[in-house]
């Protein structure tokens, strides 16, 4: 059995079987171990386009071309049927109030719908993480590495020549490895963190959050609702999408998959949660739902799968992300909320600068330091979103703020994704474009106010708020976003793209030509040529 490796990745979910095979790609001996076994339950199951087009870009960047059709949802479908997603066409936001019954408002102001595509063949997907992560181990040993799972680690030896020996036992038999980098993959208050202590920093003024979570059969699709129909022809199906439930202290999410199980969850205030109790699981969970009658009546049929996870704690920030000889993940650094789906971003835009350091450092002098910088970045990305998502947290009983609030993310996320495609990655500054002189300052103006007037906000206060967002996010907004004559439905309309040519640095002619080739894009023959805002 081998015994030396050039790395060891501890952790088998999709984040670090990925990079294993990312890792073999590239000529490194790669140990991959695992404590418990797959398949397991996992949550963290909504991709999104940045989020799909970063995975396609690493699959074909090294070769992995078994992870191309996890990219789309029509690729999934005919490559891979019997792995478990469900079709997300959009982010789907409902706004409830205690104790009343919900009714869509006549202009639309207490829900929003954001399509993240013009259809179904290239829609993003959500991951039944147990069918993934099953997947993407094995695709990891085919790639050639050496995997053990049911595991026991004991604290890593560290070395002066830069080499690390870990021991451990694999289902009671002892072992010994001795690798040159080691990568935590496991989550939150990861093996590293522990074996390193390295010390929680926490995050700046960011409320403490809980959460309780499982699967069920039979949840109601809110279209079937009556509550929830509004006329007009919405810009994708509500249901397909990642859906929100969104009320004073928190949010609920449901995901569905296509073999009728569906992810359901709350995350809330450390207050809501002692005033419901949420630490009694299944109890609480009826209670919560006896608080809002529309969602009551979505789960009226719906029988868990599996019994409820309680987490006491959501958020989760190391003080140090990198060191000589070891990284942590994105996932394992760091954890804020699944609001706006923001994980597997993360996770993947940690891939993505960890194996620049692997291609331009590996055996130099250099290394550690890259590595530093590697983990400096973790944490600033970390830093950033938990500043948006605790400024939406305060906003969530207001929700034309919340509303408003939200264009930051879907304006950087839409950017970014526009500047990948079009080989114009150079344009982008970050996970939400935080790095942006103009973008990223006006971000951080406008949390601190959400933070400070957010709930309580009068209408003036809010309309002048949303104006504020808008010519914020003016310099990055290529998809329409913040315009009123929409009543919160943004439809995916290539006519934005065109007209936002600018920001991308293309004149509206060129963008109109790459529009009419591109496999991702609508059909575009018929869109007017119109000056750009």
């Amino acid at each position: 059995m081998k015994t030396d490796f050039d790395i060891t990745v501890i952790g088998s979910g999709f984040g670090g079987s990925l990079l294993s095979m990312i890792a073999r790609r590239m000529g490194l001996s790669v140990l991959l171990l695992e404590k418990g076994e797959h398949p397991r339950f996992a949550i963290g199951e909504s991709t999104s386009p940045l989020a799909n087009l970063m995975l396609e870009q690493l699959a074909l960047r090294y070769d992995l071309p078994a992870i191309l059709p996890l990219t789309t949802f029509g690729a999934w479908k005919r490559a891979y049927p019997h792995i478990g997603c469900g079709l997300k066409r959009g982010f789907t936001y409902f706004h409830h109030r205690k104790g009343v019954a919900y009714e869509v408002a006549s202009d639309r102001g207490n829900q929003l719908m954001v399509a993240a595509s013009p259809n179904d063949r290239v829609a993003d997907t959500h991951w039944l993480r147990a069918d993934v992560d099953q997947f993407l181990m094995l695709q990891a040993v085919k790639a050639g590495a050496d995997y053990r799972d049911n595991v026991n680690l004991e604290a890593p030896q560290w070395h002066e020549e830069g080499t690390t020996t870990l021991r451990g036992a694999q289902r009671g038999v002892a072992f010994n490895a001795t690798t040159k980098l080691v990568v935590d993959a496991t989550g939150p208050r990861s093996f590293l963190s522990k074996a390193l202590s390295i010390p929680e920093s926490g995050f700046a003024d960011y409320l403490a959050t809980r959460g309780l979570y499982t699967h069920f059969t039979g949840v109601r699709r809110c279209e079937s609702l009556p509550g929830f129909r509004s006329p007009g022809m919405a810009p994708y199906p509500m249901d397909d999408a990642a859906l929100h439930h969104v009320f004073e202290g928190g949010w609920m999410w449901v995901l569905r998959f296509g073999n009728g199980i569906t992810s359901a969850g709350v995350a809330i205030t450390a207050a809501l949660a002692d005033e419901i109790g949420l630490i009694d699981g299944e109890p609480a969970w009826k209670r919560f739902l006896a608080r809002y009658p529309a969602v009551a009546e979505q789960f009226v049929d719906a029988t868990p799968t599996r019994p409820f996870v309680y987490a006491p704690r959501l958020t989760y920030r190391a003080s140090r992300a990198a060191g000589r000889g070891w990284a942590l993940l994105p996932s394992a650094a760091a954890f804020v909320d699944p609001l706006f789906s923001t994980g597997i971003p993360l996770t993947l835009s940690g891939i993505e600068r960890l194996c620049d350091v692997l291609e331009g450092s590996w055996d130099c002098t250099t290394m550690e330091a890259n590595l530093k910088e590697y983990g400096n970045t973790t944490l600033r990305e970390a830093d950033s979103t938990a500043d948006f998502i605790g400024a939406c947290y305060a906003a969530m009983p207001n929700f034309p703020i919340f509303t408003a609030l939200s264009m930051f993310y879907f304006a950087a996320s839409s950017y970014s994704e526009m500047a990948r495609r079009l080989d114009r990655t150079a344009l982008t500054h970050g996970f939400l474009n935080a790095g942006h002189p103009q973008f990223g300052a006006a971000l951080r103006d406008c949390t601190a106010w959400a933070r400070r007037l957010g709930a309580c906000a009068n209408e003036r206060e809010s309309e002048a708020f949303e104006a504020r967002v808008s010519a914020a996010i003016a310099c990055l907004n290529v998809a329409g976003l913040c315009d009123r004559t929409k009543r919160n439905w943004y439809g995916v309309d290539l006519n934005d793209v065109i007209f936002g040519a600018g920001k991308l640095g293309m004149s509206q002619t060129e963008m109109r030509s790459v529009l009419q080739t591109a496999i991702w894009a609508m059909p575009v023959n018929e869109l007017p040529m119109t000056q750009s805002a």
